[in-house]
């Protein structure tokens, strides 16, 4: 792994931004900038970095982690769903198949936790009867795992706004997914998470929750934007996990919860202009992603060079 030298050194040539002459128009989402090719999509994922559905600031390679991690487990699960993904060129780029994305985004729960004003844990806290449509037992305890994974549903936010919560009825009954393609999403959406389960048992971490999101290619279902990265799953530490169960102490973890909770601790829940982070905590959160990736994949990371956005350029320049 990289050196806390090496991470702080690169905290001022994060990537924000990726503008690459000759692609055309270019789409900003929270963490990706993206370009349209006619039936490809060009994603490069910057070192952004978002919770609350808002962009926070930014952490060196976090861009890269999040690519190369995605298209790894893209391919750990590929005999199960089919995936966007046709190349990936540069360390930070996926080209992917143009798909029609649904309008929900496909949250699997292993366990009830979260301190988000949409997490299982929260609503189930505060008394909220049926959150999601969901029949919880009494009694349930902050972190204690969930009998079965259970899937979450959300709108997808635009513009700003925070996500909607949402049962599997509304997704059918508000039209945003036709019932058997629901079922079929459901189906795929549980299995991929089960597998993922499986993956980062091994590797000594609890795959606690996460995010799908589902387009249509060519009129069947695929799996976009990325998978079981740590920011759209929480993982914790297994060996931790018996520890801190039943106290008042958070399992060790290696994902976004690290940079959630540290905003908690300034008061920041989403509301207003976050404040700023220091630079040793950018550093603390880019060594968590690097060593997530790592762990899960086995492989050292292997910063790409720098700059960020003229590497990138060439890579596309190559490809295209």
């Amino acid at each position: 792994m990289i050196s806390n030298d090496e991470i702080t050194a690169a905290i001022p040539h994060a990537l924000l931004r990726a503008d690459v002459p000759g692609l055309g128009p270019r789409s900003e989402g929270k963490v990706r900038d993206i370009y349209v090719q006619g039936d490809r999509r060009i994603l490069i994922t910057t070192d952004r970095v978002s919770a609350f559905d808002r962009v926070l600031g930014a952490i060196p390679f976090k861009g890269q982690v999040l690519n190369q991690l995605a298209a790894w487990w893209f391919e750990q699960v590929g005999d199960i769903v089919a995936n966007h993904v046709i190349d990936v060129p540069d360390p930070n780029v996926t080209i992917a198949h143009e798909a029609d994305a649904l309008p929900v985004e496909v949250i699997v729960r292993g366990y009830i936790t979260g301190v988000t004003s949409t997490s299982l844990w929260t609503l189930y806290n505060a008394g909220v009867e049926r959150p999601y449509g969901l029949d919880l037992p009494p009694g349930l305890r902050k972190n204690d795992p969930l009998p079965e994974p259970v899937i979450t549903p959300t709108t997808k936010a635009t513009g700003g706004a925070h996500d909607e919560r949402l049962t599997s009825v509304e997704v059918v009954e508000r039209g945003l997914v036709e019932p058997v393609l629901w079922q079929e999403i459901q189906q795929a959406a549980l299995a991929v998470f089960r597998r993922g389960q499986q993956i980062a048992r091994r590797a000594g971490l609890i795959l606690v929750d996460t995010k799908y999101e589902f387009g249509l290619i060519d009129g069947r279902p695929a799996l976009i934007d990325e998978i079981h990265t740590p920011d759209s799953s929480r993982y914790w530490v297994a060996d931790s996990y018996d520890a801190a169960h039943g106290s008042d102490q958070e399992p060790q973890n290696f994902d976004k919860e690290f940079l959630r909770l540290w905003f908690v601790g300034q008061g920041y829940r989403g509301d207003g202009p976050p404040p700023a982070m220091p630079p040793e905590f950018i550093a603390q959160v880019a060594a968590r992603y690097i060593a997530a990736y790592e762990r899960l994949t086995g492989r050292e990371f292997v910063p790409g060079a720098q700059p960020a956005s003229e590497r990138i350029a060439r890579a596309l320049a190559s490809w295209g």
